[in-house]
């Protein structure tokens, strides 16, 4: 078994028996987006800025999950790319939108996690939503592996 396997297989243990599986796959990209976004909203050292205009909190948070994407599966982190890259993009159009980057980013945060929470309805007590909330950047990849296994892609 490869570093993916076990850590895909840990997270679908949980959601085999989803309430509302579309609502559930809607509010992974949610979590994970408004979590960058108030990531991306924190000061930043000025030694970050001298790096790059780009490095905050976090765009580091998206760099470190690419890295380790491409340490658990190349076929899932090549397939993450555009997911990593599209939370980048509307992160800096939240920046240069008239829209309170803070705000927006914790709504999607707790929308989010009311969708995870919808998700996991059948399923007693906050448990469930924590380990996703936990395993955040894993539930991407996992969505990524269900569909790479019906379209028959090896990971």
């Amino acid at each position: 078994m490869t570093d993916s396997d076990g850590w895909l297989e840990r997270y679908a243990e949980t959601h085999d028996n989803l309430t509302y599986p579309v609502l559930y796959w809607t509010a992974i990209p949610m979590v994970v987006t408004g979590t960058v976004g108030l990531l991306w909203s924190l000061p930043v050292p000025p030694q970050f800025f001298e790096i790059s205009p780009l490095l905050n909190w976090g765009s580091a948070f998206l760099m470190a999950a690419a890295v380790y994407y491409f340490i658990i599966s190349l076929p899932i982190a090549i397939g993450m790319l555009p997911f990593i890259l599209g939370v980048a993009a509307i992160q800096l159009w939240l920046e240069q939108s008239l829209y309170s980057h803070p705000h927006v980013a914790g709504g999607l945060l707790i929308g989010g996690t009311i969708g995870l929470w919808l998700g996991h309805r059948n399923e007693p007590g906050p448990g469930p939503v924590l380990k996703d909330l936990q395993l955040m950047m894993i539930g991407p990849a996992w969505l990524l592996s269900v569909l790479y296994r019906r379209l028959g892609i090896p990971f």
